[in-house]
């Protein structure tokens, strides 16, 4: 009969699979969920980690600096109110406590910033920490771009070896006379330098100036730096100098 040839032996592998579907679909929805476990596996939620009232005071050890983050912007220019998703996360703020700096071989290399100065650093760079009910962060010097003393990111104050550049417009047109739309337009990677950093520390800490000047038309790497929108609309980059590649003239 048909009922004494279903042993166990004779189920094969594939029958397992067709019977599977007879399950209870309680023991689907615990597949499903393993699924979903291992799609998330690599994901990375980055929180701030809180300190606790008890401390009254972070003191930033070496070379490190502790800045107090400028609030979001919760508002457009327009007074329109933005939704969290579309809240541009600030890259600057203020400084509230310096380390003591590093040594170099037998020199000993101080903080480049102060503290009350206002500065603008790298979009992911250091360690979040909340104190006193307010974000801050604690990076390194090296990761702080530039010391901004205004609202304008033309008036950026490179530190290091950070040079700002306002970049070229990109092309309207074709080589061919081709009006271009925006979705098709290439970002540029040539600029012109408006500031640069003192330079680097070498290794007997000296410091060594940059090679590029204020004013020279530069090309640099397509994705290196940091991107800003100045007031007047338009678009500023700051970067290493060594990601500037050629000068052009």
């Amino acid at each position: 009969m048909a009922t004494a040839q279903l042993t166990a032996s004779s189920i094969s592998a594939r029958s397992l699979a067709s019977f599977e579907g007879l399950r209870p679909s309680n023991t689907k929805f615990a597949s499903v969920s393993l699924v979903s476990c291992r799609s998330f596996r690599g994901l990375v939620v980055k929180a701030a980690t809180t300190v606790a009232p008890k401390y009254t005071s972070i003191k930033p050890l070496g070379d490190r600096v502790l800045v107090k983050i400028n609030t979001v912007e919760e508002k457009s220019t327009g007074g329109i109110l933005l939704p969290t998703t579309a809240q541009t996360k600030p890259q600057g703020g203020e400084v509230v406590a310096v380390g003591e700096g590093k040594t170099i071989g037998k020199t000993k290399v101080g903080i480049s910033v102060q503290t009350g100065a206002e500065v603008v650093y790298s979009k992911y760079a250091g360690t979040e920490v909340e104190f006193n009910g307010t974000k801050h962060l604690i990076l390194k010097d090296d990761d702080i771009v530039g010391i901004l003393e205004t609202d304008d990111i033309k008036d950026l104050k490179p530190l290091n070896d950070r040079v700002l550049i306002k970049v070229a417009e990109a092309e309207q047109k074709t080589a061919g006379g081709l009006l271009l739309t925006e979705a098709s337009k290439e970002k540029p990677s040539i600029g012109e330098v408006i500031a640069v950093g003192p330079g680097t520390v070498d290794e007997e800490g000296n410091k060594k100036p940059l090679s590029i000047s204020k004013g020279s038309t530069v090309l640099y790497s397509k994705y290196a730096g940091n991107d800003f929108k100045g007031k007047d609309g338009s678009e500023y980059i700051a970067l290493r100098a060594s990601d500037v590649i050629a000068i052009l003239s």
